[in-house]
Parts: C-alpha cells; sequence; structure tokens
C-alpha cells in the first residue's frame, strides 16, 4: 500500500503547524516598533488579548520563550523566603518550582505520579494546614505527560485563601477553557508556539488585582520582567523594549481569526482532533498514557521493546513527520502528538497512515488497510 509522504507534517505539541496566512505576514517587509502604522497593530492586539484570556485585565506581551513569560509571573509577585506551593507531575512543574528556589523562595513540592491530575482535595488540605503560602504554582496543562489538571476546582481552593494562584497555560490557553476572570487565576501565562499558532518567542501574561497589590510594593530586583515597566510603557501605545514586529502583525492576524469563529469553535476544533488520535490509538495497538488526558496534546506509550528515539529518527527520516518522544523518565517509552496549530482531516489522516507503517517497520503487524478505514470513518462520521 502506498503512502503519500510529501507533505512534511509537524504533531508536535509546539512548535505547530502554521496558517498560510500566518506565513504571509511573516515574509512581509519590517516596519519600526516605534512607527504610528505600529502602534495601532499593538493596540489592537492588546484588546483582542483580553478576549483570549477571557479578563479585563490588562494582558502583556513578552518577547521571550514560554519559560521566560513563567518568570515573569514569579519575579514580579514573590520575594525572597516567601512560601510557594509547587504542584509538580512532570518536567514543566519541576522547571517552576527550581525557578522559585533560584529566586529564594520556601518552596514545598507537592509531587504528582506523572499522567495523573493533582487532586484539589490534597491542595486544600495543604493550604489549611498552611495559611501563610502566599502563591500556588500549577500547569493547566504538563506537557510532558499530555495530562491536564482540574484548573477551575483548584482556583475555586485557592481564592479562599491569601495565596495567589499562577497557572502556566502555555499549552492550555486557546485549546481549552480558562476564563482568567471567572476562575480567579491571578497569574497567567501562554506561548505563542502552541494554540496560539505562530513561531516561538512571545510569552503573554497577565495578573489579577489581588496579584497587583504585590506587584507593586514587592522588593524582589527584576530588570527585563518588570511587569510595571511594560504597563507604563503599554499605557503610551508602546512596549518597553524593541518590540518582535514579525510576530506581534502575524498574532494580530491569528486574534482577529479566534475572534471570528470564536473561542468555544476552536476549543472544539482541538478536542475533535485530541478524540480522533485516542480513537484510532486503539487501531494501532498503542495505549494513552495519560490519566487525565488533555485536548491539547496526547501521549501514547510506545511498546516495551521500541526504542523511542530510533522511532521518532525513523518517522522523520522515512514518513517525514515529526511528533515529541518523552522526557526524563518517559524518554524513548513514549509519543506525543500535538492537537494544536494549522491541522487538516488530510493531515490528521496522513499521520495515521504513517503511523502505521513505521510500527510495523519496528515489529508490529498492523493491518494498514484496516487502520486506513477506521481512520476515514472516524473523521467522515465526527
Amino acid at each position: 500500500m502506498s503512502i503519500d509522504t510529501s507533505k512534511s507534517l509537524l504533531l508536535a505539541p509546539g512548535p505547530v503547524q502554521l496558517h498560510p496566512e500566518v506565513q504571509k505576514i511573516l515574509s512581509l517587509p519590517m516596519i519600526h516598533h516605534r512607527t504610528p502604522e505600529f502602534d495601532q497593530i499593538l493596540k489592537s492586539v492588546l484588546s483582542d488579548l483580553k478576549t483570549l484570556f477571557v479578563t479585563n485585565e490588562k494582558v502583556f506581551i513578552l518577547t521571550s520563550t514560554g519559560s521566560g513569560g513563567m518568570e515573569s509571573l514569579l519575579i514580579n509577585v514573590i520575594k525572597p523566603k516567601s512560601k510557594v506551593l509547587a504542584i509538580i507531575s512532570g518536567k514543566f512543574g519541576e522547571r517552576w518550582a527550581e525557578m522559585a528556589e533560584v529566586f529564594g523562595a520556601q518552596v514545598h513540592k507537592m509531587v504528582v505520579p506523572w499522567g495523573y491530575a493533582v487532586n484539589p482535595a490534597y491542595v486544600e488540605k495543604y493550604l489549611n494546614e498552611n495559611p501563610d503560602t502566599e502563591v500556588v504554582l500549577t500547569q493547566a496543562c504538563e506537557t510532558s505527560t499530555a495530562t491536564v489538571h482540574p484548573i477551575e476546582q483548584l482556583s475555586k481552593v485557592v481564592a479562599k485563601t491569601k495565596a495567589l494562584f499562577l497557572v502556566d497555560a502555555i499549552t492550555a490557553l486557546g485549546a481549552m477553557p480558562l476564563p482568567m476572570d471567572a476562575w480567579q487565576i491571578d497569574g497567567l501565562v501562554a506561548g505563542s508556539q502552541k494554540a496560539i499558532m505562530l513561531p516561538t518567542g512571545l510569552s503573554l501574561i497577565s495578573f489579577s488585582q489581588k496579584a497587583w497589590e504585590q506587584i507593586k510594593t514587592n522588593p524582589t530586583p527584576r530588570y527585563y520582567f518588570d511587569v510595571r515597566r511594560e504597563l507604563a510603557a503599554n499605557e503610551k501605545g508602546e512596549t518597553f523594549f524593541s518590540s518582535n514586529v514579525t510576530l506581534i502583525r502575524a498574532l494580530a492576524f491569528v486574534l482577529k481569526d479566534i475572534k471570528t469563529q470564536g473561542l468555544e469553535s476552536l476549543y472544539k476544533t482541538i478536542k475533535r482532533r485530541a478524540d480522533y488520535t485516542r480513537n484510532i490509538a486503539k487501531h494501532l495497538h498503542l495505549e494513552v498514557y495519560s490519566k487525565a488526558p488533555s485536548d491539547s496534546v496526547t501521549a501514547l506509550n510506545l511498546p516495551s521493546n521500541f526504542d523511542g528515539a530510533k522511532f521518532r529518527e525513523h518517522l522523520e527520516k522515512a514518513y517525514n513527520l515529526t511528533v515529541m518522544g518523552g522526557q526524563d523518565q518517559l524518554k524513548g517509552k513514549i509519543i506525543r502528538l500535538g492537537h494544536m496549530g494549522y491541522i487538516t482531516d488530510q493531515d490528521l489522516h496522513q499521520t495515521t497512515e504513517r503511523l502505521a507503517a513505521g510500527l510495523n517497520d519496528f515489529g508490529m503487524t498492523l493491518d494498514l488497510q484496516t487502520v486506513r478505514d477506521a481512520s476515514l470513518l472516524w473523521l467522515k462520521d465526527n
């Protein structure tokens, strides 16, 4: 059975495949960030970002990776000796806890088994026993395990305390409901290379009024990520540092597109891709790794005799397909497929065909026609 591998497919949890219009915008001639033309673009983007965050608070654009945005959330609200509860269920939970420790916080690590969501009751019990906790850190989606945490329930728990609730939504915002104001989230960070469908290079952050009270009096030294500087600049219609003009111009298009189709429509589109992937995994004889799977990314267990790194390399070289592997304790044991970005039904189907063929190359005995038929039927009926 012949398989079409002519199109390069990027089914990673970020960076993702770009909208064709975004690709055009990225190639436009450069303009300066201190011009009336860019001022209008920036004004529009800063306004439309509130729709994405579902907030009335200001949203800030930082030229950085998502990790830079995570650092910005932290250093603007914590100080040395701040008592922080860090929920850790994977690689990125570990990273945020490490950041807090670097800045001198006293971090309690609530370690959750990889692939499981945190139980809000455990968080509530800890906060009741430790009422001096100042900050709670969590991922909305722990990308390394493709696991989603119950943010709405957690927010209700934290909101009853004095603690600030900071959420890493880098692989969640735009992919699943995360209404910042309604859920009383005090700090939210997103990255451009995920559901926002841009290249890496921008992080987007927002703070609640509760957080701003801490920001205004926080003695922690900061400079590049000092959100007070950015606030003052934004109020004058500009960014404090040089703007990433190219990405912000593309972001303007993406935000208008999201407003046109509506956030709920975007969530449904991404969920449909996740449902498809989890359904087709059964036909590939692969199990979903997470016990609380995210809609933005799915992790699949590989057969125990597979070398995950070699399998991914084979998919890239033989089938022009890029997926991601596991990290740390999951290295070589799983593959992760992203559901964000510009993905067509044909892309989904061809990903399945290529995966099935690759699995057979490594010793499985899948009936490729049966897998192909199951894929086409699901896409037709759903």
